[in-house]
């Protein structure tokens, strides 16, 4: 019998079916009958010709928002233009649909008027973005139409009817997704709270139905920072992250007179106001301040400079897909961890027959767990308290150059130096990843078992692999010289190549689960959908492959900074499973903030970068079998190939039917596939490997060598 779950699942994919479109053949005939041209077509859809020509020969589909808008306008059409044979329509059947228009609110809420598009020939509903820009905010960047409607989706939740943030600026508009603006009288810091609380209609519904709603996210522009009594800039820490408003600001003391509260962190570039929750009722506003550097230039390229409507339109993407941004991108990431497996969830008391909280199957729980010893930091307080001395996991990622000395004369005369980097390597990795969901138990001498999650004391120096290969084992790629701690995967990989492995001792958890599954099918989902808006579809031959993604920034540049913000949303989520202390202040042996989560799990982390640096030497070994070549370095999920061609083409392995051989490197937008980082002369990586440095970290950037330290 199916569970609830796979029936709710079931019924959800009816409700997201996305609507038919006729025939690619008819798609085309009607364009022509219309006699609008395909390029003509394209600049309506906000999109390429090459990609109107493959909706019309079948090679691609539209999506969201432009699937509707296609639709829309082949319905239009199709009453216009019947086909031969097909009886006319009337004048009241060619009327072409309404959209329909995003909600209002009566009241200081109401929406002002958006003008009417020039540029879109199928009707639709102004981006605000087209809005004449105020002195009052900076300058404007170049402004593209808001939103996918896959973006926000404000009617799916009667709750929060205007999507789960706004942009405000310093006259009180307040941008949502999908081209809405808001009035916001607030002219302080505890009105706005209450604004968004009572009026806004701003808000998100739960990840999971044992979750939480996602509180409203309200983004303030410099001006609008300063209108409600902020200061522009803050200054005067030394690291940007710690920036934050002193206690005796006046704002802060508005927020304490109105009973408002705020976390621990206090007043800084993501700050939270709230007040306990009443009932299942929250009371909680996300503010983020532009000008004190919320968004970082690194995970969010060009945004903090755009209009207000357009970084609505590209945080909207973002929380639609991903989750409603509550800090860095490195937070988001292991908040989205929580909302999508929370930690409780309401369970009948046998006893009394009520409802109470219980911990739900498969999350990590309420509680914090200390990690086994090799799996702590030097500083963390299992360690210093306890002496340990036996050594830690070193699972990190790849920082391998090859030896010079290793070169044959045949790779040194190959003209050229290749790129290849790995989709989201991490987010591949965590696909099906067993974990370890209870505290670890120690044993001595136990036989291995790969299927169990955890940290093994084995002794890999006598695997025996080509000196041309990094080795499997370290991040460095040198060969091991004793005993030393692993992760599972790490042993199972030497298990195999061929080789025995026999531990000396383990730290070993007894419960498991696949604990990031959702959030790996999430940010996969968000990652391909995004790729796709922006021109690098499922369906491309390698060769169309490389041109889209050589042209997908250019493409869209609000969804490109989207799909830098899902990648480095996947990173730092993984990073932060094992956040280190910050400030000089501290000492070790002292227990940090990061450790009071039940999402402190270094162990966790090493599993998934354990798995990743697996699966690329997996394919580096492949690679060496099918083509003889092998590499000259690798950067975590950056690999640098010599080759006879300019391209990956020149050197990655085809069938004789033209299909990629399974097993080897793989061009392809989906997480794990690879794509070209950067092309060099062979004698400008030969170069930089004589002076030790990784021409994997450079081969992006042109001549420009940084420092390794960087």
């Amino acid at each position: 019998m199916a569970s609830e779950e796979e029936l709710f699942a079931s019924v959800d994919a009816l409700l997201e079916e996305e609507p038919q479109l006729p025939p690619p053949v008819e798609r085309a005939r009607l364009r022509e009958a219309a006699g609008i041209t395909q390029a003509r077509l394209a600049t309506a859809l906000k999109t390429s010709t090459q990609t109107v020509k493959n909706y019309e020969n079948g090679r691609s589909e539209p999506k969201s928002p432009r699937l509707e808008a296609y639709q829309r306008l082949l319905k239009g059409w199709a009453a216009k233009y019947p086909a031969h044979g097909a009886p006319a329509a009337t004048p009241a059947q060619a009327a072409t649909p309404q959209m329909e228009a995003p909600p209002t609110f009566t009241g200081p809420a109401n929406p002002k008027p958006v003008p009417a598009s020039p540029t879109v020939e199928a009707p639709a509903v102004q981006a605000a973005s087209e809005r004449p820009a105020r002195p009052a905010d900076r300058p404007a960047t170049t402004s593209r139409p808001p939103a996918a409607k896959r973006a926000a989706k404000p009617a799916a939740d009667p709750r929060f009817p205007h999507g789960p943030l706004a942009v405000l600026d310093g006259d009180g508009s307040a941008y949502g997704v999908d081209g809405l603006v808001l009035d916001c009288p607030a002219t302080t810091i505890p009105e706005l709270v209450e604004w968004t609380l009572r009026e806004s209609g701003l808000g998100a519904a739960k990840l999971n139905r044992h979750g939480k709603d996602s509180d409203p996210l309200v983004v303030l522009t410099a001006a609008a920072a300063v209108k409600l009594g902020l200061p522009e800039r803050l200054e005067g820490h030394e690291q940007r992250r710690s920036l934050r408003l002193p206690g005796d600001h006046d704002v802060v003391k508005q927020v304490a007179k109105a009973k408002w509260q705020l976390t621990q962190r206090g007043f800084g570039p993501w700050a939270r106001i709230y007040r306990k929750a009443q009932g299942r009722e929250r009371q909680c506003v996300q503010l983020a301040i532009l000008s004190w550097d919320a968004l970082d230039e690194r995970s969010w390229p060009g945004v903090a400079e755009m209009e207000p409507a357009d970084i609505a339109r590209v945080l909207g993407v973002y929380a639609q897909r991903v989750i409603t941004p509550r800090g860095s991108t490195a937070v988001s990431g292991l908040e989205l961890m929580t909302a999508l497996r929370p930690p409780t969830r309401a369970v009948r008391d046998e006893t009394t027959g009520n409802w109470v909280s219980g911990r739900n199957p498969g999350s990590l729980g309420t509680d914090p767990m200390d990690p086994a010893p090799p799996e702590a930091t030097a500083e963390h307080p299992v360690v210093v308290n306890s002496g340990w001395v036996g050594g830690f996991l070193n699972e990190e990622a790849y920082q391998w150059v090859r030896s010079v000395d290793t070169l044959t004369d045949e790779e040194c005369v190959l003209p050229f130096a290749v790129g290849l980097d790995l989709n989201t390597a991490f987010l591949a990795a965590a696909a099906r990843l067993t974990v370890g969901l209870s505290a670890p138990d120690h044993f001595h001498g136990p036989k291995f078992n790969p299927k169990i999650p955890g940290s093994w004391l084995v002794d890999l120096s006598h695997v025996e692999l080509d000196p041309r290969l990094p080795s499997p084992f370290t991040p460095d790629g040198t060969r091991p010289t004793g005993a030393a701690w692993y992760q599972t995967h790490t042993v199972a990989y030497a298990q195999e190549l061929g080789y025995d492995v026999h531990p000396i001792e383990a730290y070993l958890r007894r419960e498991t689960g696949a604990y990031l599954d959702p959030w790996h099918d999430r940010l996969r989902t968000a990652y391909v959908d995004t790729l796709a808006d922006l021109g690098v579809t499922r369906d491309l031959d390698d060769h169309a492959f490389l041109t889209a993604m050589d042209q997908h920034k250019q493409t869209d540049p609000a969804l490109a900074a989207v799909l830098t913000a899902i990648k480095a949303t996947v990173k730092g989520g993984v990073g932060k499973l094992r956040e280190r202390p910050q400030g000089r202040s501290y000492k070790a042996g002292e227990r940090w903030p990061a450790l009071e989560r039940p999402t402190w799990r270094p162990d966790i982390r090493a599993a998934v970068i354990s798995k990743a640096r697996v699966n690329m030497h997996r394919k580096l070994l492949n690679m060496s079998r099918m083509t003889g070549l092998f590499p000259l370095a690798v950067l975590s999920d950056c690999v640098v190939y010599p080759s006879p061609g300019d391209s990956p083409l020149a050197f990655l392995p085809y069938a004789a039917s033209g299909k990629p051989q399974p097993g080897g490197f793989r061009l392809g937008p989906s997480p794990g596939l690879a794509k070209l980082e950067g092309v060099q002369s062979m004698l400008w990586a030969v170069d930089l490997m004589e002076q030790g440095l990784n021409p994997a970290r450079h081969i992006k950037g042109g001549d420009a060598v940084m420092d390794e330290g960087e």
